[in-house]
């Protein structure tokens, strides 16, 4: 009997490691990142809540010095071509001496996030593909980065190659649900959904990728982005009191049309075309200042359009290309809503300071890059990629003009003459950057240089620049009674980046 138990105790345990040995193989890659900046973001440097007072407060009141660590860690369990599944961590960011990210002394807290985590699968003998779970979803762009929607979400999504030339993905999205914690309707109405088809087309020298998407979200959404016309504050702090609506959702849409252009190698042209649309979920009370403050009853309507542009061409020294982009404004009348293009969580990176270009990372809020959507804006911009000197060092100089699209008429609906620079009392997040009017403008410099020290181990030194030219005229109304001292934005940024 005791032969028979470990004969058969035995043959379990071989069974059992030659199941594990076969079935899956684990790959991890990462990167660890080690910055050290100093610098100064904020465009306003003191404000004053009352212009009677001689009390100036500072509103720039990060350090100057920062330095701060960030990992990021990818497994995949890969069980063959057609079956696996990933994990994606991060650790940080952590600000080096901060509690509460787990930089002070003794640096214990916990700062573990699961950024991805989604499984990747195809049906059976076919070539269809699919991947669910919490994944980055960038929507179909060229020049300049995605204006809409470039984040991690929980989604499903399919793709089909059709031929060498035509392919097809379709995507169900849902960014919010279960969040509204209102007294009486805890989670009732706030969940949104988006579905997107997009229909990538490459031809010899020609990439075209068409894409639609179509979105809903309830009346309780508040989903805490520049799209939501839900918010008691609709645009960068544009005071009113709350919406009332009847509609228990609203319908959103978006569309674009990027277009790469290869064919005339090594001169590279892109153009992308966007739209978006958020239907209106009734009116709101918008407090107007003038000499005596009155209110305009404003639609939550937001409808707009962008296209941006980059041409450049390729030589032996470099990379040297100009771009440039237009976006509808608003119009000055609340009452017809919002023309400026909506967005989801948008990630433009012609720049590296006014945008996400570079590592889109820094060791400090205030330095962080500002996820331009450039909604309200227009641009141009000369640059020099790839240029390189010596052996293993290249340097990437951008320099552009940003200008706004906005009716100065709009400054008299926000509630404080520093409110251009993303100021929000309600809380609400605005991911549209700074709110440029026709009278105003931002002159931006980015020089980033790129060592590689090792295969895997790459220093880039980083200096940004911003010439703060917003309108004091246009914003210091005498009928306000508070007032601001605008300055220009600078940083020098140090990052040790280790890629494996």
């Amino acid at each position: 009997m005791k032969k028979l138990m470990t004969l058969a105790l035995a043959a379990g345990m071989l069974l059992g490691a030659a199941t594990g040995a076969s079935a899956i193989d684990f790959k991890a890659k990462g990167q660890w990142l080690m910055g050290f900046s100093a610098g100064d973001g904020s465009l306003v440097s003191h404000v004053k809540d009352n212009k009677a007072s001689n009390h100036n407060k500072a509103a720039d009141t990060d350090d100057i010095f920062g330095a701060s660590q960030r990992l990021r860690l990818q497994l995949d369990a890969v069980a063959s071509e057609a079956l696996s599944g990933t994990v994606f961590f991060e650790i940080g960011d952590t600000y080096w001496g901060k509690n509460s990210n787990g930089g002070a002394l003794g640096a214990d807290q916990k700062i573990v996030e699961v950024k991805n985590a989604y499984i990747d699968w195809m049906v059976p003998n076919t070539d269809l593909k699919f991947r669910m779970g919490i994944q980055g979803i960038q929507l179909p762009n060229v020049a300049g980065g995605s204006a809409i929607l470039d984040d991690d979400v929980a989604a499903i999504t399919a793709s089909y190659q059709f031929n060498e030339n035509v392919a097809l993905t379709a995507m169900w999205a849902r960014p919010y649900n279960d969040n509204y914690t209102g007294t009486d309707c805890v989670n009732y109405q706030d969940n949104m959904d988006l579905f997107a088809l997009m229909v990538p087309l490459t031809f010899d020298g020609v990439k075209v990728t068409p894409w639609a998407m179509y979105g809903m979200a309830g009346a309780n959404t508040n989903f805490l982005t520049s799209t939501s016309p839900y918010a008691r504050y609709i645009n960068n702090g544009f005071k009113g009191e709350d919406t009332t609506t009847g509609k228990a959702y609203g319908s959103m849409f978006w569309a674009g049309l990027p277009i790469s252009l290869t064919l005339w190698d090594p001169l590279n042209v892109e153009l992308d075309i966007n739209y978006g649309y958020v239907e209106s979920m009734g009116r709101y009370q918008a407090e107007r200042y003038g000499s005596a403050a009155d209110f305009r009853m404003g639609d939550t309507k937001r409808e707009g359009w962008l296209v941006k542009a980059l041409v450049e061409y390729k030589m032996d020294w470099g990379t040297p290309g100009i771009f440039g982009w237009y976006a509808s404004g608003d119009d000055g009348n609340v009452k017809n809503g919002s023309e400026r293009m909506p967005s989801i969580s948008g990630c433009g990176n012609f720049m590296s300071f006014m945008g996400d270009g570079n590592y889109g990372w820094s060791t400090s809020d205030s330095l962080y890059d500002r996820n331009m959507t450039y909604a309200g804006t227009w641009g141009i911009g000369l640059r020099i990629h790839d240029l390189s000197f010596v052996e293993d060092l290249k340097h990437s100089f951008r320099v552009a003009y940003w200008g706004g699209t906005n009716s100065p008429a709009m400054a008299k609906y926000v509630n404080s003459s520093y409110g251009w620079q993303n100021f929000n009392p309600d809380g609400y997040g605005e991911k549209d950057g700074p709110y440029l009017t026709t009278n105003d403008g931002l002159l931006e410099f980015n020089l980033v240089n790129s060592y590689q020290i090792y295969e895997n181990l790459e220093a880039n030194l980083e200096l940004g620049y911003i010439v703060n030219m917003m309108d004091d005229d246009t914003w210091k109304r005498s009928y306000r009674s508070d007032s601001y001292k605008k300055q220009d934005a600078w940083k020098a940024q140090l990052i040790f980046a280790y890629s494996f």
